[in-house]
């Protein structure tokens, strides 16, 4: 028997009942706090979709902060430091700085030219039709990816916690986060499910400060008493603290990095559902406080993955942590076990799966927003759908995307969820982040250009990542048993990201005018100077 086997024999999670119990108590908290967020959501869109508008700069950060910080940035990013150290902190890296790329690029522009969806900003100027779908289907795919991280981290999450190391009863936890994410979706809302976000966001940070405190008072020390013992406990020794252990191996690998990098860097401001949140605030000038606010909360909450990171290599191992059930996501959750007790960690994982839950139901919202404002009344009624019948709409589409999410995230159990968000956020950058760029600062950019932009980014960063060792041709593949991977990097972002800036390029100039001029300028001013946004808003 190896070393791992032994090491994960020692892994003690507690009563599963207790386990349980805590869980339940969590989700009758929140469950009760977007029921009564219910009584004050009305059938309109505006409601629906983004809360009214009507929370302030605070609040909104706090909520993108619960939103953002996912279950690959608690569980994923944690686990890949501990696994492989200063190259894992690098996600940690990626993360904080694409918030400032998405302050100084599109908070504010977005939030004065739209009103419910991405794409309201995208056919502002273009034409409506085309774009709209495109913008719907880029929209869709993204919240997938996205969705299916998630839910792989929640049947590691739960698996851990409950022992459960059965593929079929891991199968059913994903399951059963896709059933409450449709409750909370549709009992809640936007309203509801911003509330759970600024509940789940305090909970996260206040949890990781505390496993953070109490690692360092296991190692009676500071943050340089948990790296001394990281090194000591590491089988790679000291190059835990330098780059190269993952990424620095061969040219390959560096590409990769690069790659990563990149996705990280420009994909937060093409996210649909941290895009969606800007206008659940009345103003730009709340827009931009939004942003401060999340950068804030969320660079404190990275720097404590570091020592969470660093603390579980330390004081767990990383053959305990990738011989548990859950794997690489298991490591914060044994850490809080160590320095805390199996009855904190079951705290810490109701507190996790709080935060997939919200997540979950924030990317469930975005994804039916497109359906229902950009395909259903844009697209298949021309504009003259109600408001009601675009709720039901994006309630018949909460349900269907549940039920995908489920089907995709039994598909991706066992991948690092860190690793997953990361082909999300490339996916975002290559389709959404040109297109956006172009339509806000670019005159001449016309709609051929937006199609070209949009398709060109999604199918290919699609078909490089199908054809990539992320799906076959290696052990950690989603198919390890299949190989007909042709791309060598993990991450299509090098490739894709500008792949769609320069697809956005040719299609303009390939593409006719869309000869308004008007609308043009009066984007650039709504824009830069918010302009006409406040009246948009109450229509």
């Amino acid at each position: 028997m190896n070393t791992a086997l032994l090491a994960a024999e020692k892994v003690d999670t507690g009563n599963p009942i207790l386990n349980i119990s805590i869980f339940v108590l969590f989700i009758i908290a929140t469950l009760t706090i977007v029921v009564r967020a219910t009584r004050q959501t009305s059938q309109k869109g505006s409601d629906f979709y983004t809360g009214g508008a009507s929370f302030s700069g605070w609040q909104n950060g706090l909520a993108i902060s619960g939103d953002y910080l996912s279950a690959a940035a608690f569980l994923g990013v944690t686990g890949a430091i501990a696994i492989s150290g200063y190259d894992g902190f690098l996600y940690s890296v990626g993360f904080l700085i694409a918030l400032l790329v998405a302050l100084v690029l599109v908070a504010e522009p977005l939030r004065n030219t739209g009103r419910f969806t991405m794409a309201d900003v995208l056919s502002f100027r273009l034409n409506q039709r085309p774009v709209r779908t495109a913008a719907a289907i880029s929209t869709l795919t993204i919240s997938l990816f996205y969705l299916i991280s998630q839910m792989a981290g929640a049947g590691g999450l739960v698996a851990l916690l409950l022992g459960i190391e059965g593929k079929m009863a891991q199968n059913i936890v994903v399951a059963i986060v896709g059933v409450l994410m449709i409750i909370y979706v549709l009992l809640g809302g936007m309203k509801g499910t911003t509330y759970v976000q600024m509940i789940k966001a305090v909970l996260l940070v206040g949890g990781s400060i505390v496993i953070a405190l109490l690692t360092f008072f296991a190692l009676k020390g500071g943050f340089n008493a948990v790296l001394e013992a990281a090194v000591a406990n590491h089988p790679k020794g000291e190059a835990i603290l330098g780059p190269g252990l993952k990424y620095g191996k061969n040219t390959l690998t560096k590409l990769d990095f690069i790659s990563l990098g990149m996705a990280l860097v420009f994909g937060t401001s093409g996210l649909p559902h941290v895009l969606m949140r800007f206008y659940t605030v009345p103003t730009a000038r709340e827009a931009r406080r939004s942003v401060t606010w999340t950068i804030g909360i969320v660079a404190l909450f990275f720097l404590l993955t570091v020592v969470m990171g660093y603390g579980a290599a330390a004081l767990v191992g990383p053959d305990t942590i990738t011989a548990a059930p859950g794997g690489v996501n298991s490591a914060v959750l044994l850490l809080a076990a160590e320095v805390g007790g199996t009855i904190f960690m079951a705290i810490i994982s109701a507190i996790a799966f709080a935060t997939i839950l919200a997540v979950v139901a924030g990317l469930a919202i975005t994804a039916s927003a497109s359906v229902a404002h950009d395909l259903y009344n844009s697209v298949l009624r021309n504009g003259q759908a109600t408001e009601e019948e675009q709720v039901r709409v994006s309630r018949m589409t909460v349900v269907v995307i549940g039920i995908l999410a489920i089907v995709l995230g039994i598909g991706a159990m066992g991948q690092n969820i860190a690793f997953l968000v990361a082909l999300a956020f490339g996916i975002a950058a290559a389709a959404n982040l040109p297109t956006i760029l172009y339509s806000l600062y670019w005159k001449r950019f016309n709609t051929t250009g937006a199609l070209f932009s949009i398709y060109g980014g999604l199918l290919t960063s699609i078909v490089l990542i199908i054809f990539s060792p992320a799906v076959s041709g290696a052990e950690t593949s989603m198919i390890p048993s299949a190989d007909f991977a042709w791309f060598p990097l993990t991450n299509p972002s090098i490739i894709a990201i500008p792949a769609g800036f320069l697809l956005g390029i040719i299609g303009t100039y390939i593409g006719k005018p869309d000869n308004l001029p008007l609308k043009a300028a009066e984007m650039e001013v709504r824009s830069l100077t918010g302009v006409g946004v406040e009246k948009a808003v109450q229509h």
